[in-house]
């Protein structure tokens, strides 16, 4: 999809995203997404590419699939290990950055079923 996006609630990505986008609500975007642009979101849960600032103005939680390259604000910041941002980094409230391990990805020496 091209072009801006803008809601007042909540929305989910799965796709391939090039524009600007408001959202009132939380924002996610899946492990299989790419959005090009800048985000704007009252909260986020980022699991695939982002390509642009993210700009939040409560929490962001970074999931280690993910890829961010541009930069992140966020009253609060949780971050998997592994996860990749190629950017500036800028918590707004009080809390420091929280890092996790991401229970959600699989483990590489796990069997497949």
């Amino acid at each position: 999809m091209n072009g801006d996006v803008e809601t007042a609630g909540g929305l989910m990505i799965g796709g391939h995203v090039i524009g600007d986008v408001r959202i009132g609500g939380e924002l996610s975007i899946g492990p299989d997404a790419h959005w090009e642009g800048n985000v704007y979101a009252q909260c986020a849960v980022v699991a695939g590419k982002v390509t642009g600032s993210i700009v939040v103005s409560e929490k962001i939680e970074i999931a280690a699939s993910a890829i961010i390259r541009g930069r992140v604000s966020a009253r609060t910041i949780a971050m998997a290990l592994g996860a990749t941002i190629e950017g500036d980094v800028a918590v707004t409230g009080t809390e420091p950055i929280v890092e996790f391990e991401d229970r959600r990805v699989p483990d590489a020496g796990a069997p497949t079923r």
